[in-house]
């Protein structure tokens, strides 16, 4: 029988165990603060951005929503940041992507002080993962390495194939799951729009990551029987029978692969729950280690 990977139950045990750290910080002064810069009106980031909040509120995490207009200059964007870096209240900064039009998300990115960058996507962070040394990691690739390590999949020896090669979750992913650590120390393929018979990659991996950004992008015939699969896409489909017109699917055709696979997770309640669990779990070492400096 195929073993689904509850990423809600998974998130809430990771979210549980940062109760103490955060009642220690507390008790020396200091409550973790984590801000989110929102510019415009896209109604799934301000969705995504609420989520984050409620979360924190849940878990004792202090969180203020900076809302920008979509007509900010990339100037004032920059100087609004930066004012987060300074802001000693907040531990942890987020800017929600996508930005509106004629707006650099990667400079955004990047001007987020590094001691401050919760999504784990400073250059200075991802040098770090690089080297085997990352302490703020990737929300969504910590998120699936947890996933695994929580739900009976180490990937130790295993061959995992990621599908999907995005600065945001296909190459931190490989890196730390590359790495010679524990929850690690996979043998690492990684494929992408130019890889020629994707399937024929696929079907090599004890565990399989579908990054790709395209609804049942991976089908039941590209799965080795038995093998664990993580669906890290999330895309809007047109449904008439629902009531916002649309239903969320992921990268994995669930139904055909739930078939085959060893176990799988759903979308949504997969990953997703993860990334934002990973998000706390950054804001709380952040937090920690400003009360070291302080």
């Amino acid at each position: 029988m195929t073993q689904i990977i509850d990423g809600v139950a998974i998130a809430a045990e990771v979210r549980a165990e940062l109760a103490g750290r955060i009642a220690t910080l507390k008790a020396r002064g200091v409550t973790p603060g984590l801000a989110a810069v929102l510019a415009g009106d896209n109604p799934a980031s301000a969705s995504y951005v609420r989520g984050k909040a409620r979360a924190c509120a849940e878990a004792g995490i202090f969180a203020e929503t900076v809302r920008c207009p979509a007509s900010i200059s990339q100037d004032e964007l920059l100087a609004r940041v930066a004012e987060l870096n300074a802001d000693p209240r907040f531990h942890g900064i987020i800017v929600q992507l996508p930005l509106p039009g004629g707006l650099d998300g990667e400079a955004a990115t990047r001007a987020v002080a590094p001691e401050k960058d919760v999504d784990g996507l400073h250059p200075y962070n991802l040098g770090l993962l690089l080297r085997g040394e990352g302490v703020l990691l990737p929300a969504t690739p910590s998120g699936v390495q947890q996933l695994l390590v929580r739900s009976g999949h180490d990937p130790a020896g295993k061959h995992v194939v990621i599908a999907g090669r995005s600065n945001l979750v296909g190459k931190p992913l490989a890196n730390l799951l590359m790495q010679k650590a524990r929850g690690a120390n996979a043998t690492v393929t990684v494929c992408h729009t130019g890889t020629p018979d994707l399937a024929a990659y696929t079907r090599q991996a004890d565990i399989l990551i579908a990054a790709i950004g395209r609804p049942a992008a991976i089908t039941a015939e590209m799965v080795r029987p038995g093998a664990a699969v993580i669906d890290v896409g999330i895309n809007r489909v047109e449904d008439a029978t629902k009531k916002a017109g649309y239903r969320l699917a992921g990268d994995v055709d669930y139904a055909g692969v739930a078939a085959v696979a060893g176990a799988i997770t759903p979308v949504p309640g997969g990953a997703g729950p993860m990334t934002v669990a990973m998000l706390l779990v950054n804001t709380v070492t952040a937090a920690e280690r400003a009360a070291v400096r302080a």
